[in-house]
């Protein structure tokens, strides 16, 4: 009976780890991040597609350094005939690097945001998180040269990322 306890007991231990498919790690990030290089205005050059952006166009990000330490957030996109805005707020989780940091646009709701590629003139960023859910290229111009994005996705295809669900996103005339 022992036996049998035994087994089923490792047996449901073992079921119970299982998983869908093989574990990635996380992604790692940028070794420095200069906040005060960093904050400023993004276009949004292509990303996973996610509800939340769902119908924008012409998506962007804005970043200010506050006088507490953290960064306040402001996110805008073209949708349904008008600009679409939500603020938000941003702090550092790894003061090491900088470049791990929480976000959060509605309280208590928070989430990763991890630099994981950076531009040495901080021309371009690639932001992730932990899980890999998410995925953003953005660029300091509205437009990003076709060799550079292309070197940037192969990059994230060889770090393990499904580069077939990136969707490059419109920028239009929205100023």
């Amino acid at each position: 009976m022992k036996n049998v306890v035994l087994a089923c007991t490792l047996f449901l231990l073992l079921t119970s780890c299982a998983s869908n498919g093989p574990i990635i790690a996380p992604p790692e990030v940028v070794p420095q991040v200069d906040l005060v290089r960093y904050t400023g205005r993004w276009y949004e050059i292509a990303s996973f597609p996610q509800r939340f952006q769902r119908g924008c166009t012409d998506s962007r990000a804005e970043y200010r350094l506050r006088d507490d330490g953290k960064i306040e957030v402001l996110n805008s996109c073209f949708r349904n005939g008008k600009v679409d805005t939500v603020k938000g707020k941003a702090w550092v989780e790894d003061k090491s690097t900088n470049a791990k940091l929480k976000v959060s646009f509605f309280w208590p709701f928070r989430g990763d945001y991890w630099i994981i590629e950076l531009g040495k003139d901080y021309e371009y960023a690639v932001v992730s998180a932990p899980s890999r859910k998410y995925l953003w290229i953005l660029s300091r111009e509205k437009q990003m040269n076709a060799a550079l994005y292309d070197r940037i996705v192969a990059n994230l295809k060889d770090r393990g990322f499904d580069t077939t669900r990136l969707q490059k996103t419109i920028q239009g005339g929205l100023q």
